[in-house]
């Protein structure tokens, strides 16, 4: 198969090489799970802006992603676009539909280059039922993303206001984040039209409200990386 023809770049990277290789259960399978990994994986290049695949569609396979960050999203017949969940390294993307045979319930679309591993979805419903290890991770895969997924519900509709939204939005990205003397450091890679789709509302509204967060004290900005010098008063704003 081909992956160059699916908006990627084929590699023939291996895991044993991989310099990208980290805490992720696929990386550290036992050696009989890893060699039937590598004979149905596909590994493949993708740059930024490339749909994996569609919401509502047959999903393929599934995709484990190695490197970069993937927008998982629903979209309203108007256009209107909501944000479920910023996929990050060592995320299996496709999972859920591919498990229960259904339709895709959301878009996949990578937001910067990434390194990701493909797998056939019959395939990988064979690995997954021949490794018991594998079907722990899947179990805990899934159960991960069904928590991302009610920390959103709690975003977007447990906070009435623009800004308990955003403020819930930030208190989530905190737990990514680098602990300093001076708060929680975290990277945002999200343009605010992005981040206003995380929260369901507008990039003007997200561009005021941030600069009104900065003008309270409450986040600082250096280039692409966010202060936050007091959770507890962003906690104050977002309800929690």
């Amino acid at each position: 198969m081909n992956m160059s023809g699916l908006h990627g770049t084929a590699s023939n990277l291996a895991c044993e090489s991989c310099k990208l290789k980290a805490d992720n259960f696929f990386c550290h399978l036992s050696p009989a799970a890893a060699k039937e990994f590598a004979a149905i994986k596909y590994s493949t290049t993708y740059p930024s802006g490339s749909v994996l695949f569609l919401e509502n569609e047959h999903t393929r396979g599934v995709f484990l992603l190695c490197s970069g960050l993937v927008k998982l999203a629903v979209s309203s017949r108007g256009g209107k676009t909501l944000i479920l969940r910023i996929a990050g390294p060592r995320e299996i993307i496709g999972l859920h539909s591919v498990m229960s045979n259904a339709h895709a319930e959301v878009s996949a679309e990578t937001l910067q280059p990434c390194q990701i591993a493909f797998i056939r979805r019959d395939d990988f419903l064979r690995f997954v039922h021949t490794y018991p290890e594998v079907y722990e991770a899947v179990a805990m895969q899934l159960s991960s993303q069904y928590s991302s997924a009610c920390e959103q519900l709690r975003t977007i509709g447990l906070s009435s206001s623009a800004h308990g939204k955003l403020a819930r939005l930030l208190l989530h990205w905190c737990a990514d984040g680098r602990e300093t003397k001076d708060g929680t450091q975290i990277k945002v890679r999200l343009t605010h039209e992005q981040i206003a789709e995380c929260v369901g509302s507008t990039r003007e509204t997200v561009t005021r409200t941030l600069s009104e967060f900065k003008s309270r004290h409450l986040v600082t900005f250096k280039g692409a990386t966010m202060m936050i010098p007091s959770r507890a008063a962003l906690e104050a704003i977002g309800g929690s």
